[in-house]
């Protein structure tokens, strides 16, 4: 299934803007790669009425309205028109919508996936080519698309509104100035153990481009000592992070009279195309929480938590005008089944990937691969149920993390620079957010049971 939401279509910061002449010249190449497809304008007329408006609806004016974090505007054919080379360059080198993850390698059945179907990217292709023509739209209204407000829950249309809503304090941002943490701490309010169903982390109003990160622990108190200890992670949030989804069947632990122990990264002036270059005043991050019912935790037959897993020993350097990689492995003394992968580093990371080997049979099987990662965008890339990875006992995941600091990467401010393992926007980091199942052997077993079944029914279904 896929889920179209409206933060999820913000424009790649750095990339959107250019000039007519440049859109000229990618009109030209775009309809050369048009041609290379396949694809003829003789093949029958694609129009922006017929075929192209719900496209750009569903998954472009989210971003791309007035007052959204898009450059321009595209509500209407006459706004899209001048930008149609362009709308093709970038959906067919899958850099719209912004949404990572390498087709052909992996698991590619992910929840809240932004990718385009090559079939509309055809689509698109063969509409620019022919000229991008609006076509006859009849006895039929332009269609006005249906957009959620750009303050709204990212799961409301799915959940309704979050159960319980965590405020940070606010914090002024300036507008220039070097990298700044805040770290307040806010009382949860539950009086019992909950259950998490899904949650989302939201930098209110204009401070999207300022907030780096923003992760948020759970701490609860010792009765002997009376003081507050660490519990575990409540959830991550970075740059475009749309939000997590736990598994039915799991549960992901909010302890009672726990609170939070925020930890936000700011970055003054903002990142990316639209970072705003102005004090942000009041900025506040919220936490919005769906809670299963109260009793769910006696059905839950299983734990779910969410990890920072470090890929290096050592110190991160990355020379001046060079290149570097990091990898971690990580394994459980029991079974477990993988969630999500999201990656994480700063401007100088370009790729990742996730694999498992397994040293019963000294097989490696890849996960996952993000080939063209953006410090703007971060995904926390959440596997549907049926497929995601199970680890039997032992199993090893092995995560890499390839870093560019040459001119040729065109998130790098300074090539010139040496770049060390840091917390700063211009340090880079080295680990992935995970979110695991921790399954016992008989656990492990029936769900292994049940995706062969399933496969067996599939193919007697052929």
């Amino acid at each position: 299934m896929r889920i179209k939401q409206c933060f999820t279509k913000k424009q790649h910061a750095g990339k959107a803007v250019l000039g007519f002449a440049v859109l000229a010249v990618l009109g030209l190449n775009a309809q050369a790669q048009a041609q290379s497809t396949g694809l003829s304008i003789d093949a029958g007329q694609v129009t922006y009425a017929d075929h192209v408006a719900e496209i750009i609806n569903e998954n472009c004016v989210v971003c791309h309205r007035e007052g959204g974090i898009g450059p321009m505007q595209f509500t209407n054919y006459e706004q899209i028109r001048p930008w149609a080379p362009l709308i093709q360059y970038k959906v067919e080198t899958r850099e719209m919508p912004p949404y990572s993850y390498d087709h052909g390698i992996g698991i590619q059945q992910l929840q809240g996936d932004w990718r385009l179907d090559q079939s509309e990217i055809d689509t698109i292709t063969a509409w620019v080519q022919q000229g991008a023509p609006e076509g006859d739209w009849g006895d039929r209204t332009p269609p006005v698309p249906d957009i959620p407000s750009l303050d709204e829950w990212n799961f409301a249309a799915q959940f309704g509104q979050p159960n319980l809503i965590l405020d940070s304090e606010s914090i002024d941002v300036p507008a220039i100035g070097n990298d700044m943490w805040h770290r307040p701490y806010v009382m949860t309010g539950l009086t019992q153990d909950r259950c998490i169903k899904a949650i989302q982390v939201k930098p209110r109003a204009n401070a999207k481009t300022v907030v780096h990160h923003a992760n948020s622990d759970l701490e609860i108190m010792n009765p002997e000592t009376g003081e507050y200890e660490d519990y575990g992670q409540l959830t991550e949030y970075a740059m475009g992070k749309w939000g997590e989804i736990m598994p039915d069947g799991v549960c992901r632990t909010i302890p009672a009279n726990s609170r939070v122990r925020w930890d936000i990264h700011l970055f003054p002036g903002g990142v990316g195309a639209t970072a705003p270059g102005a004090m942000i005043e009041d900025n506040v991050v919220e936490i919005g929480i769906w809670l299963h019912p109260e009793d769910y935790a006696e059905k839950a037959r299983f734990k779910q938590d969410l990890k920072l897993y470090g890929l290096r020993h050592g110190e991160l350097i990355v020379p001046p005008h060079g290149t570097a990689m990091t990898q971690g492995f990580h394994s459980f003394d029991h079974p477990v089944r993988v969630d999500s992968f999201q990656p994480h580093g700063h401007l100088r990371l370009r790729a990742a990937s996730l694999e498992i080997f397994y040293p019963a049979t000294g097989r490696t099987e890849q996960i996952s691969q993000i080939s063209n990662w953006s410090a703007t965008w971060h995904h926390s890339h959440l596997y549907e149920p049926d497929v995601a990875p199970l680890l039997p006992t032992g199993a090893v995941l092995v995560i890499k993390q390839w870093y560019d600091n040459t001119a040729n990467n065109p998130n790098n401010p300074d090539p010139d620079m040496w770049v060390v393992g840091g917390s700063r926007t211009a340090d880079e980091m080295s680990h992935a957010w995970i979110a695991i199942t921790h399954l016992d052997d008989e656990g492990y077993a029936e769900i292994v049971a049940q995706r062969e079944a399933a496969k067996q029914r599939s193919v007697a279904a052929e």
